[in-house]
């Protein structure tokens, strides 16, 4: 770490808990984010601006001036450009010494699971639940750290998926509780500053799992209910059942 970056991360190295070392970790850290709409947005530039050294942006979509409500990363300038390169632009503009990787493409198969190999964290920010089971699985298959997060309305909700600590729930073991989850801001709305509280807690989970601080949310599910601003924790045992990760 050079003096230019010591003075830049300062009031994070500072921290005790956190220190030189939490922010070499994730200076040396490679995060894909799946999705660059309103969850991805506050993720990638919080990611950005705390110092993780490669993020790897990930959406076939373009941005929409109905996108603009509430996908930050996202100016009135880029509507029509691909979401991957508006945030490309926006993440350069605040951190130019983050390694952003563009592409402009909905990860499947075995795309999806080359990224997911290839990085140290996934955090979900998708719309729809094929695409968060799909992470899920490829996230368990190659022992991939996970931080999973969803908005609608006024309402969200946070976990995190280690595969590295088998005995803890994954993101398809949360079925067995509320069914099946693909609602989307598209049909149902969602209120602009929910998506950027949700985002946000995302990338502090991610930084937590990274630099080893703190207690993730690891076997918990966190709710949002942003109508009278109370979070509600649950402890989410593991489905022996799991289709995903059921008796492993």
């Amino acid at each position: 770490m050079n003096d230019q970056q010591l003075n830049r991360y300062s009031r994070q190295i500072m921290l005790p808990e956190f220190d030189y070392q939490g922010q070499q970790d994730l200076l040396n850290a490679r995060v894909l984010i799946i999705g660059l709409g309103g969850l991805g947005s506050p993720v990638a530039l919080y990611l950005a601006a705390a110092g993780v050294g490669t993020l790897v942006l990930a959406d076939d979509d373009v941005v929409d001036d109905s996108n603009l409500q509430r996908q930050i990363i996202h100016a009135e300038a880029n509507v029509g450009q691909a979401k991957v390169t508006s945030a490309q632009q926006s993440i350069g503009a605040i951190n130019s010494a983050v390694e952003v990787v563009a592409l402009a493409q909905r990860l499947e198969d075995q795309a999806l699971s080359e990224q997911v190999v290839a990085a140290d964290l996934v955090v979900d920010c998708c719309d729809n639940l094929a695409t968060r089971l799909a992470v899920n699985k490829a996230c368990l298959e190659h022992a991939t750290p996970l931080v999973s997060g969803a908005a609608i309305r006024m309402e969200g909700q946070v976990m995190v998926v280690d595969p590295r600590h088998p005995e803890m729930p994954c993101y398809h073991c949360l079925m067995q509780f509320t069914g099946p989850q693909d609602s989307r801001c598209s049909t149902n709305g969602v209120m602009a500053p929910v998506v950027g509280i949700v985002g946000a807690v995302q990338a502090m989970e991610a930084i937590k799992v990274i630099a080893k601080l703190g207690q993730p949310l690891l076997g918990k599910l966190l709710l949002l209910d942003a109508k009278t601003m109370q979070w509600q924790q649950f402890a989410l045992p593991k489905d022996a059942a799991c289709p995903s990760c059921g008796g492993e």
